[in-house]
């Protein structure tokens, strides 16, 4: 299958390492035509550098009201949106405070909602475009060590779901893909804080799937290009039957059949 996303112009959110990287490249490489986004001006940029073709590097911290006012304004138009930027920690659940609860849910729901909110009616406008957010298996295998950040993938689950049943018929999908444990450089550190840092990450990491993700059917971590794939085929025409769905990339993670 050929997946061609010539003429077609994409954000991705939080794009200047892991999954939103990946992510880029996949879709420059299909033809599209490129926004990368991160908080710090000169990464965006040389993140647009590295990925090529007709790329743009735009910061703006989409955590915030002004940041993605900022970004829709630098960038009015989009046929597809990926929400990807997030933030993750593991902290004990009765430690965590007010403010963090407040900000996970700024950062890695209410930033995809308010830039839906600016896009997705343009689409259906148009009559065509791709809303994705990058939820978690965390949103259905919710791990103990960071609930705060499970809460948020699954209220993205449900954003997803509710604004694809209001764009029924437009044209528009809007679906979330769940990655499971992937190495990016956040997952790099987590896992040597979890596992220790004075053995050699392959066998960290194989250590750490065994005794914290001992459901993976792959026995690895994924990597970034996987779920870019996935985020890749949703973005594309082929896909237009899928909306409204929650669909899996983690390595078996969760043990559940749907």
């Amino acid at each position: 299958m050929h997946l061609d996303l010539t003429g077609r112009r994409a954000l991705i959110t939080g794009s200047t390492s892991g999954i939103g990287l990946a992510t880029a490249e996949a879709f420059a490489a299909a033809g599209a035509e490129v926004v990368v986004n991160g908080r710090d001006e000169q990464r965006a940029a040389d993140t647009a550098a590295r990925v090529g073709g007709s790329t743009r590097g735009i910061a703006a911290d989409v955590g915030t009201a002004e940041g993605v006012a900022a970004l829709v304004e630098a960038v009015p138009d989009v046929d597809i949106l990926v929400n990807n930027a997030g933030i993750f920690a593991a902290t004990p659940v009765f430690e965590i405070p007010d403010a963090e609860w407040q900000r996970f849910f700024e950062v890695n729901v209410l930033s995809g909602i308010r830039l839906a909110r600016h896009y997705a009616p343009r689409m259906a406008e148009r009559g065509w475009g791709r809303v994705i957010f990058v939820s978690s298996e965390s949103s259905v295998l919710v791990p103990t060590e960071m609930v705060h950040y499970g809460m948020t993938k699954t209220a993205q689950l449900s954003v997803s779901r509710g604004m694809a049943q209001e764009l029924t018929g437009s044209g528009v999908t809007v679906n979330s893909v769940l990655p499971g444990p992937t190495l990016t450089p956040g997952v790099e550190t987590f896992v040597r804080d979890r596992v220790g840092d004075d053995i050699p990450f392959e066998e960290a990491e194989r250590r750490f799937i065994a005794e914290e993700r001992p459901t993976s059917l792959l026995g690895r971590l994924i990597r970034p290009a996987e779920i870019a794939n996935l985020i890749t085929y949703v973005a594309s025409e082929a896909s237009s039957a899928t909306t409204g769905a929650a669909l899996r990339a983690d390595g078996g993670v969760a043990p559940t059949i749907p």
